[in-house]
Order: structure tokens, then C-alpha cells, then sequence
């Protein structure tokens, strides 16, 4: 078997191979330290930077591909391995031969995270032992070996999807879908037809939990979906509750999280965790508890009468624009690294001013110029201090970058945890 892509899900799978003596060559286009490392230590032979004409003689040594998440869709692997007839895989695939227990997944294009988190949460509340796994720090390869677990909550990326052989969960949910990935999918049909593929291995159709609210999931929902979003779905928001196939689960007014976003969050996790096993009453008590995750919409401090909010996990216009809807007339810090998206819709958010970040600063100004004031900064540092005298003594200033952060920094956390820093940095000087 060859792995390709050694980061974390493949040295996962890498390592889960050898523990069950399978022959296996990995394969790593740019191999780091951590990569190289592991190769060493399970006695692996690795194969660094093959040249594009090579794929073939590698393909050939072996029955099976695994790839790992974030191999672009253009790589010479897949024609090699067309044309050899061998099988590409997901580290999923793995995990599913050898390990039978129920799986749950989530997919879309924002909110997985927080959906798995609280599914997760309401199932442990419900007395089951579950797992988060996935498009996390723990692939699902890897989060089989916990012999305690009932269960998987499997957050599903269009990677994991688009690279698997077939792909096992159910129920499973679709939460959304609006571009992102074309660095890496073909194109805007592939990204939409890897997301698709999360309803492979439902039981039936009332186990795929659907935003019928999104007309391209809604398009896709098989008839019978659970679905959730609008006024007739069987989980939906009405007269102040959230309801569940005619059950109230919980009031609003008791949640902390209520915007827009936050409330379809709730009702697919509603949804997923009872057609999982969840009852209603886990469902409340995780809902009325859940204050979000880090760098989601994130209340940072206030300073000088103005509200500074963290949402740098936000690296795709319609997550921008969630944000905006949920803090209209925010100044707005956007931007990064595109990953091959149409900026333009940013334009609905009617931001109150923006201050352009990035790679992407350029884009991000053609985007409002003539809409609203916009300004450039050539750090994070300047950005906060030009938000923070955009804002006037009033309302907010949200980072909602709509971009990826690998322009200046390694993640979207390390984005997030600079943007706090700055702005508590900021909060000491104004105080003085």
C-alpha cells in the first residue's frame, strides 16, 4: 500500500499500517522533519519529492492508494492510478475495514466543528462514550484504537469525502455549502459532488439531516431527509423555541448562542444527536451550555465603548458574511490568502468599514471601495489600531477574514491568538 501525504492524517494511517505488519511505501511531496521522522521510526521507506513522471513505477508497486487530505485533485497520483486500476482511499476506509462500531458524520462548509462538538456533547450527556474524529487532531484511523468508545462523531471535510472509496456514516448531516477549496478541487461542481457523497451510507433517508434552507443541499436531500432550517423542516425555529418533530427542546431565550448561524448549528446537532441516540433533554443541557468554540465569532474584551469579536476560523466569504449578519455594521479586517474563491459576495455584508489584510488586501478593496471607508495594513498590529479609530468609541470590530491565514501565519489559531494579543495590547494602552 502507498500513503501519500505525510501530515497528520497520513502519518496516522501510516502508523496504523504498521501495526498491523502491512507493507507500505509513503510518499510526501515536501516532506518535514515530523514526516520524515516517523518514516525512520516504523522502518518505512519514504519517498521524497518523486518527479511527476515517476507515478506510474510507484502506483505499480502497490494495490492500493491512500491519500491524504489537501492533495490537490490535479495530482499526478489519480491518473497513475486510474490507469494502473488501483483503488484510492481515505484514511477513512481504513478505519471502516477494521473497525465496525457506528459512525456519525457532519459535513458543509462552515460550522462541522461546532456541530461535531455539541452532537458529541449531547450523546456523552445521553450516556454514550463517544469520539470526535475526522477533519480533527485525531483521524479516524487513529481514534479507533480507544477500545472505550461506542461511537464516532466524524467531522467529514470534502477531502476526506472526495478522496474516499465509499464513505460509511449514518445518520449523517450536511450543514451547507458555498465555495471553498478550489486551491485544491477541480472545480466548483467536484467540491459539490465531494460534499454529496456524505449520504452514501446512510440506513435510510430520514438518517440524512439536511438545511433545507440551502438550496444546493436541499437539492441533493434524498426524499424523507430530516430536515432542519426552514418553517416546515422537522427541526426548526418557531415561535421563540426550538422545536424537534413536534417537541419543544429548548427555549431561545436560554440559549447564549442565538445568532442566525448559531441557531442552525442547533438544529442540525438537535437533529443528528437524536436520530443517533440522543435524548431531547441532552440536547438542552448542551445547548443552554455551549458559549462556542475558539476564534468562532469569539468575544475577545471591550475597549473604549468598542466590542472586539475573534471569528478568524471564518476563511471563506459565506462564513464572513454569516459573521456580518450577526454584527451588521461592524468594521470588518478581511482577508489573507484566497483560496481561489470569488471575493464579490463579501459586498452583502455591509460591513460599516473595512481595513484589508494580506495576500488578498488588493481583492478585499476592490470588494467595498465606494461601499464604505476601506483602508490596507500591512500587519495585524496596524490592522487593530486602524479598526479601533474606524470604530469611533462604538460597535464592533470583527476579524472575519473570509481568507486562509497562511500569508502571515501557520493557522487560523495562530491568527486568532495574535488578533486577541494585539487587541489586550491595545485595551492596556487606552487604559493608560
Amino acid at each position: 500500500m502507498l500513503v501519500l501525504g505525510l501530515g497528520v492524517a497520513g502519518r496516522a494511517a501510516l502508523e496504523a499500517l504498521a501495526r498491523r505488519e502491512i507493507d507500505v511505501l509513503a510518499v510526501d511531496d515536501a516532506p518535514g522533519d515530523e514526516a520524515r521522522a516517523c518514516a525512520v521510526r516504523l522502518g518505512v521507506e519514504l519517498v521524497e519529492a518523486p518527479r511527476p513522471g515517476s507515478w506510474a513505477d510507484l502506483v505499480g508497486q502497490v494495490d492500493e492508494v491512500v491519500i491524504a487530505p489537501g492533495v490537490p485533485d490535479r495530482h499526478p497520483v489519480f491518473a497513475a492510478a486510474r490507469t494502473a486500476g488501483v483503488a484510492v482511499l481515505d484514511e477513512s476506509d481504513l478505519a471502516f475495514r477494521w473497525d465496525d462500531r457506528p459512525r456519525y458524520a457532519v459535513t458543509g462548509t462552515n460550522g462541522k466543528t461546532t456541530v461535531v462538538t455539541l452532537v458529541a456533547d449531547m450523546l456523552e450527556r445521553s450516556g454514550r462514550r463517544v469520539v470526535p474524529a475526522g477533519n480533527t487532531d485525531t483521524p479516524l484511523v487513529a481514534a479507533i484504537e480507544d477500545p472505550e468508545a461506542d461511537a464516532f462523531v466524524v467531522e467529514a471535510s470534502s477531502f476526506r469525502l472526495g478522496h474516499a472509496e465509499r464513505f460509511r456514516a449514518t445518520p449523517a448531516a450536511w450543514l451547507n455549502f458555498a465555495p471553498d477549496h478550489l486551491d485544491v478541487h477541480a472545480d466548483l461542481a467536484a467540491y459539490e459532488a465531494a460534499k454529496a457523497r456524505v449520504w452514501e451510507g446512510i440506513g435510510s433517508p430520514a438518517d440524512a439531516v439536511a438545511n433545507l434552507a440551502d438550496p444546493v443541499v436541499a437539492a441533493h436531500a434524498p426524499a424523507g431527509a430530516t430536515g432542519f432550517g426552514t418553517d416546515e423542516a422537522a427541526c426548526r425555529v418557531e415561535g421563540g423555541r426550538l422545536m424537534l418533530n413536534g417537541s419543544e427542546v429548548v427555549a431561545v431565550a436560554d440559549l447564549p448562542r442565538t445568532m442566525p448561524h448559531d441557531l442552525l448549528n442547533a438544529q442540525a446537532a438537535c437533529a443528528l444527536a437524536v436520530r443517533a441516540g440522543a435524548t431531547m433533554e441532552a440536547c438542552a443541557g448542551s445547548l443552554t451550555c455551549f458559549t462556542g468554540l475558539a476564534h468562532r465569532m469569539a468575544f475577545v474584551t471591550e475597549v473604549a465603548g468598542v466590542r472586539y469579536v475573534d471569528d478568524s476560523k471564518a476563511t471563506t466569504p459565506h462564513a464572513t458574511l454569516a459573521a456580518l449578519a450577526g454584527l451588521p455594521g461592524a468594521v470588518l479586517i478581511a482577508g489573507g490568502r484566497n483560496k481561489g474563491l470569488d471575493l464579490a459576495p463579501l459586498a452583502e455584508g455591509r460591513p460599516r468599514a473595512v481595513v484589508a489584510i494580506g495576500e488578498a488586501a488588493a481583492a478585499v478593496v476592490v470588494v467595498y471601495e465606494g461601499r464604505c471607508p476601506v483602508v490596507t495594513a500591512e500587519s495585524m498590529d496596524e490592522a487593530v489600531s486602524l479598526a479601533h479609530r474606524s470604530a469611533d468609541g462604538t460597535g464592533t470590530v470583527l476579524l472575519s477574514p473570509g481568507c486562509s491565514s497562511f500569508d502571515w501565519y501557520g493557522s487560523y489559531d495562530e491568527r486568532g491568538r495574535d488578533f486577541q494579543r494585539l487587541v489586550g495590547a491595545l485595551a492596556g494602552t487606552v487604559d493608560r
